[in-house]
């Protein structure tokens, strides 16, 4: 009897974390449910290119939590449950590639191979999962839109494979879309989960700045912008995976601003099918950002704002009108409509980062780091980082990157964002917004657009929270997904909004896949 007959019947597609607790109650092992996943990884992984770097521990740590549930000693919801993981993420033992050739010896450089897991990792470990293997990225996550120029070749979109599957975490959300994992980390500076979950009916939590560790993820801006989230196909998914994520770590000094910030209970505490009713909830409007919704995502939009006002919700139309709030945006030049300040800290975080890899490391400092990728420099003309030379403050840091940045332009402009955001929460009484999170339908795979979202760079670069929700579909069948803002902490307060529309509209449906 060969490897796949031994694989029991188990329904995997569209699982969640309440059916894996069903399934393991009816005598299900974490043994079994994994080679499930890893059977539908062979059939389906090798045409979307989602998993790029596959954990050859899957199955021991799956015996494992076996050994544990029959000894009473599970760990709690995630304990057995296939998981990914994005690349740039450290896993002992397993190559960090970033999506670029240089640095994975499959593609002919040199693999960076940590001696330690992040501090999230370890902490999906700890819970304990069953990680799967790493998900595809572009090279240094350096868009929000595809995976298109990694080592590894693109990532393609579950739900529509002709068209961008957003970026950088595509091949989590790719993994997730197609259920070759229960669900998956991912990681944004700007868009990087809102962008690829929403791109694919999916649920996505950029949670607060600081809230969840960062350290030992190559960092784009892990003194500024960078943040963990999960991705998942349910608001409840997601939420008890932040529960795992969040809080303080020693690894990661930053994590102190979530002390005490967690809410009673976790992060699924408030999730109720009328966590709308009585709530009040601003709209997206050019008080906000001065680019407007196309004709089709307009309709979508007032469908849903329909189901949000069925829901119990009050709406505000435009709350940031006249509040100066868009004015602070200043997209880089050459960009799409995308502000890179913060970004400015990188080479010091990326110093920060070789350096956390282990003595055995091939690579720990930035210049070590520059030598063996000169060929394709990040950062001079035609590097996928040169436009940060047009932020002033840049320059001296990549020049010195062991000496702590001066980020005072940056948190300044943190503190202007907070300022007008809290100030026209208050003025309105409002609990939350909510907006479409694409301003129009996706862009092909190929052809050189990018995302048009609303919320990135300004959540980012205030700190802010964000949850994506699945919110119907565009006529070609591509996503469409709302996505809940609000102030900083307020990641159950949001979840809860998603979850009861989230159970009011049942908009989430599994992609028809080719083979």
């Amino acid at each position: 009897m060969d490897a796949a007959q031994m694989i029991p019947e188990i329904e995997i597609v569209e699982m969640t974390l309440a059916d894996a607790a069903d399934a393991f109650a009816s005598g299900v092992t974490a043994e079994a449910l994994t080679r499930a996943f890893l059977a539908r990884v062979e059939a389906y992984n090798p045409r979307y290119n989602a998993l790029i770097i596959m954990n050859p521990e899957a199955l021991a740590d799956a015996r494992a939590s076996d050994a544990r549930r029959a000894a009473g000693a599970s760990l709690g919801p995630l304990d057995g449950v296939p998981v990914v993981i994005k690349d740039p993420m450290d896993m002992a033992g397993l190559p960090t590639t970033a999506g670029w050739r240089f640095l994975s010896a499959k593609a002919g450089g040199v693999d960076l191979i940590p001696e330690t897991d992040s501090p999230v990792v370890a902490r999906m470990r700890a819970a304990g999962c069953v990680m799967l293997g790493k998900t595809n990225v572009p090279v240094l996550s350096a868009t929000g839109s595809h995976a298109n120029d990694s080592w590894a070749g693109p990532t393609l979109n579950a739900a529509a494979p002709g068209s961008l599957p957003g970026g950088s975490s595509a091949g989590t959300a790719t993994a997730v879309g197609l259920s070759l994992a229960v669900l998956g980390l991912a990681e944004e500076t700007g868009g990087s989960i809102q962008n690829p979950a929403s791109a694919q009916g999916l649920v996505g939590i950029k949670p607060t700045f600081a809230l969840v560790p960062n350290a030992g993820v190559v960092p784009l801006a892990g003194s500024t912008r960078d943040v963990v989230g999960p991705i998942a196909r349910c608001v409840r998914d997601a939420a008890l995976t932040l529960d795992v994520l969040a809080g303080y770590t020693a690894a990661d000094p930053k994590t102190v601003a979530g002390i005490g910030r967690r809410p009673k209970g976790g992060y699924a505490a408030k999730l109720a099918p009328d966590a709308l009713k009585g709530k009040r909830l601003g709209l997206y409007g050019p008080g906000w950002r001065d680019l407007a919704l196309s004709a089709e995502a307009t309709a979508l939009y007032a469908r849903a704002q329909g189901e949000l006002t069925a829901c119990g919700a009050t709406l505000v139309a435009d709350p940031f009108a006249g509040s100066g709030f868009a004015d602070l945006g200043e997209p880089t030049p050459g960009l799409n409509h995308f502000d890179a300040r913060g970004m400015e800290s990188v080479a010091y975080d990326l110093q920060l980062y070789l350096r956390r890899l282990g003595p055995s490391a091939a690579l720990r400092t930035v210049e070590a780091f520059a030598a063996a990728t000169k060929a394709e420099d990040a950062f001079a003309p035609g590097g996928v980082l040169h436009y940060l030379h047009a932020i002033p403050a840049f320059a001296p840091i990549l020049a010195d990157p062991d000496t702590p940045p001066d980020l005072s332009d940056f948190l300044a402009l943190r503190e202007a964002y907070l300022d007008i955001f809290d100030r026209v929460m208050a003025e309105h009484g409002l609990d939350g917004l909510v907006f479409p999170q694409m301003r129009d339908e996706l862009p092909p795979l190929h052809g050189g657009r990018a995302i048009n979202e609303t919320t990135v760079c300004e959540i980012n670069i205030a700190g802010l929270p964000g949850v994506t929700v699945p919110a119907g579909f565009y006529a070609s069948g591509a996503p469409f997904n709302l996505i809940f803002v609000g102030p900083m902490w307020s990641e159950a307060e949001l979840l809860g909004f998603a979850y009861a529309y989230e159970s009011a509209t049942h908009h989430r449906r599994a992609p028809a896949l080719a083979g």
